[in-house]
């Protein structure tokens, strides 16, 4: 009995040692612009002085929940008190950080060319809202103390450590007021940072940035460019938002200074998330769900499946006249048609043209489907 019990147990450790130990995943889902336009604050009014942002994300929180972790583009500020307006100066109501954390975002980068819109003040009370419904945040400071100490920004998730960076082209022309921070783009600052990320040795290295031309189908020649020094530099990922339009994701490759060839995925842009925006294309945009592998005993982590997810903006107007801006998941509401039931026939059509257009400029990236 002795010997067959002992017999079994050798073969079930022959067994186990035979399997290759399973892989740690990480779900990461990215985000568009999160704007606030005029018309999205006044729908968001449900008294005087009073704000719920929590319907606009009904339909996608459970598409955001299926992340280890969300980020977005936070493309707005948060001043804490009126006046609350829309283009060109973006003050939108401390009530959309709770909505937005309720939607399932766990990380809001907020270096755009808005970043400045409520001055010194903005930046500062932006980063403080955010902090206080629990988001980790970077791309803004409200000091140089605080970036030295919390730049790049180190995130802990399952087993696995990241590094997120963050940079925009400008501020359009609004100065930043001493003593706070915006990142610009600055490639010797850039690669300081970089070095200083790939010191702490991250599983991967993330970097967003604010970049190219407004409305413009395909990544020019800078984007490029700014890309592949990123990725010499030791980005492992390349987001990139501001266009307002869906661009092109691809693989890039470049050499770094020690020689070696390195290659990261680079979405040039996700488009728009939520706004108000009326030009062609601007309705649509795309989550880019991706997924961060670590085989064991392995010290540095891989990109594994991404694809992206086809997100529309949706305003539905009720019979009262009060209107409802919804971000909504373009294959879920095509798989099951009484997920909207007082969306118009018209609206529909809108909808599945946008997301065909999308679909054919991405042709080749995987469309996932939650």
């Amino acid at each position: 009995m002795f010997r067959k019990t002992r017999f079994f147990t050798l073969l079930l450790l022959f067994i186990a040692a035979a399997v290759p130990a399973q892989p740690d995943t990480l779900r990461l889902i990215f985000a568009g612009d999160i704007m606030g336009h005029s018309p999205q604050i006044k729908s968001a009014e449900t008294a005087p002085g009073k704000y719920d942002y929590t319907p606009c994300f009904r339909y996608v929180k459970p598409v955001l929940s299926k992340a280890d972790l969300a980020i977005g583009n936070l493309e707005l500020t948060l001043p804490g008190k009126p006046p609350y307006t829309g283009y060109p100066m973006f003050r939108s109501p401390n009530a959309l950080a709770p909505a937005l954390k309720d939607a399932g975002f766990d990380i809001l980068v907020t270096a755009n060319n808005h970043s400045n819109d409520s001055r010194g003040q903005g930046v500062a009370n932006t980063i403080e809202v955010l902090q206080q419904q629990g988001f980790l945040q970077t791309g803004t400071f409200k000091n140089q103390r605080e970036r030295g100490a919390l730049y790049p920004l180190m995130v802990y998730k399952d087993g696995f450590k990241l590094a997120f960076l963050n940079y925009t082209y400008g501020t359009n022309g609004v100065p930043t007021e001493a003593p706070t921070i915006v990142n610009l783009i600055d490639t010797v600052q850039i690669k300081a940072d970089l070095a200083e990320a790939r010191a702490r040795q991250p599983d991967c290295i993330i970097v967003v940035m604010h970049w190219g031309l407004e409305y413009q189908l395909a990544e020019n020649a800078e984007q490029r460019a700014l890309a592949r020094l990123l990725i010499a530099h030791g980005a492992d990922m390349v987001i990139g938002a501001h266009p307002h339009v869906v661009q092109p994701i691809k693989k890039e490759s470049a050499t770094a200074p020690d020689g070696t060839r390195r290659e990261a995925v680079v979405v040039y842009s996700m488009g728009n998330f939520i706004s108000n925006q009326q030009q062609a294309n601007t309705d649509i945009g795309i989550l880019f769900q991706v997924e961060i592998v670590k085989n064991k005993g392995v010290s540095k982590a891989r990109v594994g499946r991404y694809g992206y997810i086809p997100v529309w903006r949706y305003i539905h107007k009720a019979a009262n006249g009060k209107s409802t801006y919804f971000a909504l998941p373009v294959s879920r509401v095509e798989q099951n048609a009484d997920l909207l039931p007082g969306m118009p026939a018209a609206s529909r059509s809108v909808m599945i043209k946008s997301a065909e257009t999308v679909r054919k400029r991405l042709a080749g990236v995987p469309e996932i489907k939650p």
